[in-house]
C-alpha cells in the first residue's frame, strides 16, 4: 500500500520548533517523560493544571496567574480556570512599541497601508480614551460593522483595554442579519464604514448603516470609518453619527490604561451561523481565548517573533479574532479585505493573495478548503508564478479539505511546508484538531488533536472508538478546557448553553462533527453530524460525496441532503456546473460511477439535479440543513444568515423530487 505521507519536517525544523522547547520544559519542570507529540498530548490531557500553567509561563502571557489553575475540574460545564488570575487581552497584544510592522493592510488593489507597533499602540490609546469619554466602561458592549481593516483591530483592542465586550459583523451582512446579532446584545457604540471594495467595485454602506443605527435604541454613538475614495467626507453622517477622525481627534496617543480583569471577564460575543434561528450569542473571556490562541499559534503553528501571519477572513468569522491574537506572539498581521479571486500582477484571477505573500514575506497563509478547491479547479500553479520563499505553513479550515486538496497544495503551491488542516469553531473560538510542527502530514488528515484538549470519538451509545479502527462517530471533548465559552448572552440559568453541547452525552462536550481517528492519531472529518445522511440506517458523511463529485471537471460545487422518502431516506445531490455545461443523463451516470467506484453503492444519489448556485453562510460554509428544509417544504428560520439567500429558490418545489 502506498504511503499517505505527503510531508515530514526536517530534523532541523523539529529541533528548532517552539513545541520542542516546550516539551523539554514540561519534562524538566514536571519530571514528565514526553518523547514525542503523542506522549505530550496524553500528558497534557491527564495533567491539565500543570499543562495550562506551563502554557501561560512558556508562551509569555502577561498578567497575574495566581496559585490555582483549576477549580471544580470535574464539572463540565462549571469548571473554573485560574480563578485568582487577572489579565487583559489588549495588554498582551500591545506589549511592543517599536517601529516594526504590526499591521499591513491591502484593500484589494485599491488601498495599501501599514501601521508600526508604536502607531498601533498610539491609535488604540486614542480610541480607548474616546470610548471612555463616550461613556463606555467594563461590561458595556461595543460593536463593529467593519471590513477586515486596521480600524477594526484598533476599535476591538480599545474596547478590550477598557473591559468592554467586543462583537463584530462584516459589512456584507444585510440589515436584518446585523440586527439579529447586535440587537440581542445592545451595544453602546457602533463602528461602521462608509463602504468597501469587492471584486473591483465600490459598495456603499451608508444607507444600510443609517437603517441599523435607527433600529438599535441602545446606541449612544455610532462612528463611521472612511474607506472608499471619498474617504472621511463620505462617511460624515447625521444624528448621533460621527466620523472616525473626529471621534479620535481630541485625544493624544499616550499611555493606554489596560484594566486588569478576571480571567473569565467577557471579551468577545461571537454568533453562531444562525441558519436554524436567531444566532446564539456565545461569550468568550479574556484569559481563555488568549491562552488557547497562544498555545495554537506558538506550539501548533510555530509562530515566532517577526513572522508574518495571514488569514483570509472577514470580521464576521471567528478566524478574524484568531488572527488578531497573533499580535500577542509578536507576529505581524497581514490583513486583506475584498475578493480572494481578484487578479494579481500576473493578470490571472485568484493570484492577488499570492502577490501579498511575496510582497510581504508571508510565513503563514490561512484560507478555506473551498479556496484551495477553487484554485485547483482553475488550474493555477502559484509555485510557477510566485516565489513564496518565506512561506512555511498553510492553514485550512471552514470545511473538510479533501485529499485531492492536499495533493494540489504540495504539487502546485509549495512542496516544503506544513499543511495544517484545522477544525474547531466559533463555539470554542479555537480548534479541537489541528497541526503540529513535529508530525508528518498525511493525505486527507488533520495532523493531531490539540494539546490540552481531551478529544475523543464516541459511538451512538457514548462509548469511545479507538484510533485506527476505521469507525466514525461524534467528536467529543471529555474534560474542561480554558477556551470553553463563559456562557451564552441572555441565558441566565445556562439552559441554552447546556442544551447546545451537553445534552447528548452528560458531562461531555459534543461538538456536532462526524469524524474518525486514524491509526496515526490524526483525524478525518466527514461533515457536520446534523447533515449526516442515513439511507437504510447507514450513516454517511457529506464530505465523502463532495470529495468524489467535485473531482469531475464539469462540477464547480455540490450540495447533498437526505430527503425523507417512503419511510426511509434517499440521497439527493445538487450540482453547480461550469458555465455552458448542462446536466444530462451521460453526466449523471459519470457522477454516479465516480461515487460508486470510489465510495460505496450506498453513497450513490437517488436523484441528481442541477442548480445555479450553492447557498452558504457569510463565512462560506454550505448550508445543507437550510436546503433540506426547503426541499421538505419547511421554513428556513433565518435567511439573513446567508450570503446568497436567493439561491434557495433553485431548490424549492422541484418536480424531480416529487416522485
Amino acid at each position: 500500500m502506498q504511503s499517505s505521507e505527503l510531508w515530514r519536517p526536517s530534523a532541523e525544523r523539529v529541533a528548532a520548533a517552539r513545541l520542542t522547547a516546550f516539551m523539554a520544559e514540561v519534562n524538566r519542570r514536571w519530571q514528565a517523560a514526553c518523547s514525542d507529540y503523542a506522549s505530550l498530548w496524553r500528558w497534557s490531557v491527564a495533567q491539565p493544571e500543570a499543562f495550562w500553567t506551563t502554557v501561560w509561563d512558556h508562551c509569555g502571557m502577561l498578567g497575574e496567574r495566581g496559585q490555582i489553575a483549576l477549580e471544580d475540574g470535574e464539572r463540565m460545564p462549571g469548571a473554573r480556570w485560574f480563578p485568582q488570575a487577572t489579565v487583559n487581552y489588549a495588554e498582551n497584544l500591545l506589549r511592543q512599541r517599536d517601529d516594526r510592522d504590526a499591521l499591513v493592510f491591502w484593500g484589494e488593489d485599491k488601498v495599501k497601508r501599514r501601521l508600526s507597533r508604536r502607531q498601533l499602540y498610539s491609535e488604540v490609546a486614542r480610541c480607548a480614551q474616546a470610548l471612555r469619554a463616550a461613556g463606555v466602561g467594563q461590561g458595556d458592549r461595543v460593536a463593529g460593522f467593519l471590513p477586515n481593516m486596521p480600524e477594526a483591530v484598533i476599535a476591538m483592542l480599545a474596547s478590550a483595554a477598557l473591559g468592554a465586550i467586543w462583537s463584530s459583523a462584516s459589512p456584507d451582512f444585510g440589515v436584518q442579519g446585523v440586527l439579529d446579532r447586535f440587537g440581542q446584545i445592545e451595544p453602546k457604540v457602533l463602528f461602521c464604514v462608509d463602504g468597501y471594495w469587492y471584486n473591483g467595485k465600490a459598495i456603499d454602506c451608508r444607507e444600510k448603516n443609517a437603517k441599523i443605527v435607527e433600529r438599535l435604541p441602545s446606541l449612544m454613538r455610532s462612528v463611521v470609518v472612511g474607506y472608499l475614495d471619498e474617504a472621511d467626507e463620505a462617511g460624515a453622517a447625521a444624528g448621533n453619527q460621527q466620523r472616525w477622525t473626529d471621534f479620535l481627534a481630541p485625544f493624544a496617543g499616550d499611555e493606554l490604561d489596560c484594566q486588569p480583569l478576571p480571567f473569565a471577564h467577557p471579551l468577545f460575543i461571537m454568533f453562531s451561523s444562525g441558519t436554524t434561528g436567531v444566532p446564539k450569542c456565545i461569550v468568550h473571556g479574556h484569559g481563555g481565548a488568549l491562552l488557547q490562541h497562544l498555545k495554537e499559534h506558538q506550539l501548533h503553528g510555530d509562530v515566532v517573533p517577526g513572522d508574518r501571519l495571514f488569514y483570509f477572513t472577514t470580521c464576521g468569522w471567528m478566524m478574524w479574532n484568531w488572527l488578531v491574537t497573533g499580535l500577542a506572539s509578536q507576529a505581524t498581521l497581514l490583513l486583506y479585505d475584498g475578493s480572494p479571486f481578484l487578479a494579481g500582477a500576473s493578470g490571472r484571477a485568484g493570484t492577488i493573495l499570492f502577490d501579498l505573500a511575496d510582497s510581504e514575506g508571508m510565513t503563514h497563509f490561512g484560507t478555506s478548503a473551498k479556496f484551495i478547491d477553487a484554485l485547483a479547479k482553475s488550474g493555477l500553479q502559484p509555485r510557477r508564478t510566485h516565489r513564496l520563499e518565506a512561506l512555511r505553513t498553510i492553514f485550512s479550515t471552514g470545511s473538510p479539505l479533501a485529499p485531492e486538496g492536499f495533493d494540489y497544495v504540495y504539487r502546485e503551491i509549495k512542496a516544503d511546508l506544513q499543511l495544517a488542516s484545522i477544525s474547531g469553531g466559533t463555539d470554542i473560538l479555537s480548534c479541537f484538531a489541528l497541526g503540529s510542527p513535529l508530525l508528518p502530514v498525511n493525505r486527507g488528515e488533520l495532523q493531531c488533536r490539540g494539546l490540552g484538549m481531551a478529544v475523543a470519538v464516541f459511538d451512538d451509545e457514548g462509548q469511545p472508538i479507538a484510533a485506527g479502527r476505521g469507525e466514525r462517530g461524534e467528536l467529543v471533548c471529555t474534560r474542561p478546557f480554558p477556551a470553553m465559552p463563559i456562557g451564552f448572552w441572555n441565558d441566565p440559568d445556562g439552559a441554552k448553553y447546556h442544551a447546545a453541547y451537553f445534552a447528548r452525552f452528560p458531562g461531555v462536550w459534543c461538538h456536532g462533527d462526524f469524524v474518525e481517528l486514524t491509526a496515526s492519531e490524526g483525524m478525518i472529518i466527514y461533515g457536520r453530524s446534523d447533515a449526516v445522511l442515513n439511507p437504510g440506517g447507514v450513516r454517511i458523511g457529506t464530505a465523502e460525496i463532495y470529495r468524489q463529485v467535485e473531482q469531475l471537471p464539469e462540477v464547480v460545487e455540490s450540495l447533498v441532503i437526505g430527503q425523507d422518502w417512503q419511510n426511509d431516506v434517499r440521497v439527493v445531490l445538487f450540482v453547480k456546473l461550469r458555465e455552458g455545461v448542462t446536466l444530462d443523463d451521460a453526466l449523471r451516470e459519470r457522477i454516479r460511477q465516480q461515487i460508486r467506484d470510489n465510495a460505496t453503492p450506498r453513497h450513490v444519489p437517488a436523484r441528481i439535479l442541477q442548480v445555479l448556485d450553492i447557498p452558504r453562510t457569510k463565512s462560506g460554509k454550505i448550508v445543507e440543513l437550510a436546503v433540506r428544509n426547503v426541499v421538505h417544504g419547511r421554513p428556513v428560520k433565518n435567511v439573513e444568515a446567508l450570503a446568497n439567500p436567493e439561491a434557495l429558490e433553485g431548490y424549492r418545489a422541484r418536480p424531480e423530487l416529487q416522485n
